[in-house]
């Protein structure tokens, strides 16, 4: 039981929140461009607001304005990646981002004619990897820096299935996102549990003393 507590430390580090925005390397160039000096709270609200938007008015057979929504959520939310999150509210980001993919992937997916099922895999695989994140940050396993840059990032996914949407080959873009995003994060998942050697008994510990 003692020796369980020495792991605890690196729980505590504040720079993880960072993480759970899940940014690639299009976010993170745009984030060095501001040197951290521009709160993030505010553009991903305006971001957030204006990809509904675009969304609405291109879930029709006028496509174009919701296929450039990425561009926009990028340039609002990017230039923020890098600030270190400590604001009072900067917790809020994160989940943010992710009503801004996971709703653009479904609406786009299921207004432009992709099977349902596969929108629902590569939405399925994203919550994996984000919920692998969360809670191996709270086992003191933060996530290694390739895996983002790896995983594309959110803003890259989306401007993947905005590009592959403007060429007719919005099915493709989700099958092939589904399959590569789907063996990367579970494969490199299961390799760090199993090597950490963590077992269901931590797990349930956790829950206990943070209730």
């Amino acid at each position: 039981m003692t020796t369980a507590l020495p792991a605890a430390p690196p729980v505590a580090e504040p720079a993880p929140l960072r993480d759970f925005r899940d940014d690639g390397p299009v976010c993170l160039a745009l984030g060095a461009l501001a040197r951290g000096q521009l709160p993030p709270l505010p553009g991903a609200l305006v971001a957030l607001v204006a990809t509904t938007v675009l969304l609405a008015a291109g879930v029709g057979e006028q496509q174009t304005p919701a296929l450039f929504a990425p561009v926009v959520a990028l340039l609002l939310t990017g230039p923020a990646a890098t600030h270190p999150h400590t604001g009072r509210l900067d917790w809020l980001v994160p989940p943010i981002i992710r009503a801004i993919e996971y709703g653009y992937l479904a609406v786009l997916g299921f207004a432009q004619g992709v099977s349902a099922p596969l929108v629902y895999v590569l939405i399925a695989v994203l919550a994996y990897h984000h919920y692998d994140t969360v809670y191996r940050t709270r086992q003191g396993l933060r996530p290694p820096a390739w895996l983002f840059r790896a995983g594309l990032g959110w803003e890259g996914r989306m401007l993947i299935v905005a590009f592959l949407g403007l060429s007719g080959l919005l099915p493709f873009a989700y099958a092939a996102l589904a399959a590569y995003l789907g063996v990367l994060f579970v494969s490199e998942s299961v390799t760090t549990w199993a090597r950490t050697g963590l077992g269901s008994g931590e797990m349930v510990d956790l829950e206990e003393e943070n209730a």
